[in-house]
């Protein structure tokens, strides 16, 4: 009977040892690369962008977004935007919705996308371009997502670990808490067993929001309801139709009964709230060969939608047809977790992975020719790299006012505004040689 030594056991100490220093060893050259990548990009920064502004916060943000308002002081060379963000802080430090003002160059000021400053990795920025949190409010854990209501941009809702979306109202609130530790929002939505991060306000209807949830529903709540009195809402209708986690759920841009979801089931569904037709979705289908992390439809199309997958891909969808993918975007190299679609530019999309890359897409170009040594680079269609990062993207918001700039977030503290440099997407179209084109 052969026996086996105790050093070659899958559980000797030894062998866990040896496993530790591998995990140690790998960590270390990840982080070298990352450093290496990170190097080569602040030095490219100053011809890849019109803009750069870095800010390191106390602690990461798992969410972005961009408000509507802007405000243009007289006399000033800048613009000021706000940005909702939150905090996902250690367990024993309080966490925070948070508004943060954004100080931003007129686009008719004097600046040279060349002035570059090395030790916080900005270009294109001046002495008066900076972040700055405003408001503090108190929040029960890590702010998985936070979105305004886009009809009352006070209106702020929060998806909570405890599985909750908390409503606060930005103008029953200080700009720092009175109380700390002592979370009081306006409202809390009950309905759900786990949390999770999709989170969607109707464009048409107010006080109308859907949320996703580990436990593998959505649900529906119409705030307008309230009473006030309790504090708390159940929702007025709950979707059941995944079979693993609801990864993003989106309203429909343009349609205000149709909205769609993405999970782990693989599943993009398509659904219609009308009574009648609410108690299944109305389209099913296996999107991805993983699990799908966000779903965005076109805001300037009435048919058109991007999903982001596990397997690292954007799928096109038609809703005309769904039983055939439009095309398939590839380039990412980690998970993606994020897809948008610029607010300015009907084939603009915009994608964020585990890579740290924010990805920017001009699907006007697909099928376009590309020499041999462009197509090394990437597809046609993939038009910008964005990698400031040197950890996951958390999420990211395209500007609404100004056309190609955009704020990201990653699970390395830091925020970025950016701007790719103008020449990248304004390039003329150009006659390529046949001799130069990949074979």
């Amino acid at each position: 009977m052969m026996t086996t030594s105790n050093s070659d056991s899958p559980s000797s100490p030894n062998n866990e040892e040896s496993t530790e220093e591998t995990k140690q060893e790998r960590a270390a050259i990840e982080e070298k690369i990352v450093n290496e990548e990170y190097k080569i990009w602040k030095k490219n920064s100053p011809f890849l962008y019109d803009l750069v502004i870095t800010h390191a916060l106390e602690w990461p943000t798992l969410t972005c977004q961009w408000f509507q308002d802007i405000e243009k002081p007289e006399g000033k060379d800048y613009t000021i935007q706000r940005l909702l963000i939150g905090t996902h802080t250690s367990d024993n430090d309080q966490n925070y919705v948070e508004i943060a003002n954004v100080q931003l160059p007129k686009s008719d000021s004097d600046i040279d996308p060349r002035k570059y400053e090395e030790e916080k990795a900005e270009a294109g920025a001046h002495g008066e371009s900076r972040i700055t949190v405003v408001q503090r409010i108190n929040h029960d854990g890590e702010v998985n997502r936070a979105r305004y209501m886009p009809q009352d941009q006070n209106i702020i809702a929060t998806k909570t670990v405890a599985g909750d979306v908390y409503i606060f109202d930005l103008t029953k609130h200080p700009s720092r808490p009175l109380a700390e530790g002592v979370c009081n929002p306006e409202l809390k939505l009950r309905g759900h067993t786990k949390e999770g991060y999709g989170l969607s306000w109707s464009p048409f209807e107010k006080g109308h929001i859907l949320d996703a949830s580990e436990d593998t529903t959505i649900c529906h709540w119409n705030i307008n309801g309230n009473t006030r009195e309790t504090r708390t809402m159940e929702p007025f209708r709950v979707y059941r139709g995944h079979e693993a986690i609801v990864e993003d759920v989106a309203w429909h841009t343009k349609d205000p009964n149709i909205f769609g979801s993405v999970g782990d089931d693989q599943k993009l569904l398509i659904w219609d709230v009308r009574p009648d037709r609410a108690d299944k979705p109305v389209h099913s289908i296996i999107a991805h060969q993983s699990e799908v992390n966000s779903l965005a439809f076109n805001p300037h199309n009435d048919f058109i939608l991007a999903t982001g997958a596990g397997d690292k891909t954007l799928s096109l969808w038609d809703l005309r047809n769904l039983k055939i993918k439009l095309h398939t975007l590839e380039q990412h190299t980690g998970e993606i977790v994020q897809v948008e679609w610029s607010p300015h530019d009907e084939t603009i999309l915009a994608s964020a992975a585990g890579d740290r890359r924010v990805n920017i897409w001009d699907l006007s170009r697909i099928g376009s020719e590309q020499t041999a040594e462009d197509a090394e680079d990437g597809p046609p269609e993939l038009l910008f790299m964005h990698g400031g990062h040197t950890n996951k993207i958390s999420d990211f918001s395209w500007n609404p006012h100004l056309p190609w700039v955009v704020a990201s977030a990653a699970e390395d503290n830091i925020i970025q505004v950016w701007q790719p440099a103008a020449n990248i997407y304004t390039i003329d179209e150009r006659e390529i040689p046949a001799d130069e084109l990949e074979d």
